[in-house]
């Protein structure tokens, strides 16, 4: 009787799971292994019926593509930018929201409310904002005597324009969970540094820090894969622009496979950009250990 009770509930447990995992097959699955086939066909999105196997000529050409390579700089950069930026802006507004004041629930919905908003919007917005002859941005500037900046329309300056509207886009987010550990950490022990004379930098460096060590891990980690992942903005903003400034591996892609129709080369670079992925997750994971385990 146990015995079968046992295997009614197992097979009720798998008919719960039966349809995330057939979304999992149909998502993520069938997607993936069909990307790894394809990239190893010249297949034409035009011609879907006239496609052979090419064996590693794909990968070959991912070596060879200068534009490519510039998409690929072009994403690192936007990488190495942004998640400084916006880690440090999510920490600092975390830790101001932690503190009692009035109008506290005000600001946090005010600092959190750009996480929810569409990032098309947000790029139309800024793109309005940051138009160089009337845009609201350097009309600010005129007050205080200063040029008018070309921001999305400079090589200079459409990158770090980019960079600075994604980190005020995502710093919400990671507001709220740097706030979650903030919430978390023991009380007694900022109690006990202050009674030994620890002012607030060195209780901020010697106990909020590595109280929030799991947590910035898991930050560095999803924001630097969000920001590799990098498309929207500049397909709004600039379309790539100028002069190939801010195009990104994920955009490189959209154009390869939907603008040009080589299905099979972009997947094969798809295929090494995850893995490339990966491998920059698991060497974070490696240099910043969790030493709370």
């Amino acid at each position: 009787m146990v015995t079968k009770i046992n295997r009614n509930e197992i097979i009720v447990g798998y008919l719960f799971i039966l349809p995330a995992m057939i979304l999992l097959f149909l998502f993520i699955i069938l997607p993936m292994t069909s990307a790894v086939s394809y990239s190893f066909t010249n297949y034409f999105l035009l011609k879907p019926g006239q496609q052979e196997f090419i064996g590693l000529k794909n990968y070959q050409r991912i070596f060879t593509d200068d534009q490519l390579f510039k998409s690929f700089l072009n994403t690192c950069q936007f990488v190495i930018k942004v998640v400084p930026l916006q880690l440090s802006v999510a920490l600092a507004l975390a830790l101001i929201i932690n503190k009692h004041f009035k109008a506290n629930g005000f600001y946090r919905v005010a600092y959190f409310s750009p996480a929810i908003l569409s990032l098309v919007v947000v790029s139309i917005l800024w793109s309005s904002l940051l138009n160089p002859t009337s845009g609201l941005v350097n009309e600010v500037l005129s007050k205080f005597n200063i040029d008018q900046q070309p921001f999305l329309t400079s090589t200079k300056q459409a990158m770090n324009s980019i960079v600075v509207i994604s980190a005020y886009s995502g710093c919400g987010y990671q507001m709220l969970i740097f706030l979650a550990g903030l919430k978390n950490i023991d009380q007694s022990m900022y109690e006990a540094a202050t009674i030994d004379g620890a002012n607030k930098v060195k209780q901020f460096i010697h106990i909020t820090l590595p109280s929030l060590r799991a947590i910035m891990i898991y930050q560095i980690i999803t924001i630097v894969i969000q920001a590799f992942k990098l498309i929207v903005q500049p397909m709004v903003m600039t379309g790539g622009g100028p002069e190939y400034s801010t195009i990104t591996i994920l955009q490189f892609i959209y154009e390869e496979g939907f603008r040009h129709r080589y299905i099979g080369y972009a997947s094969a670079v798809t295929v090494l950009f995850t893995i490339f992925l990966i491998i920059v997750s698991l060497i974070i994971k490696k240099v910043l250990p969790d030493e709370s385990k």
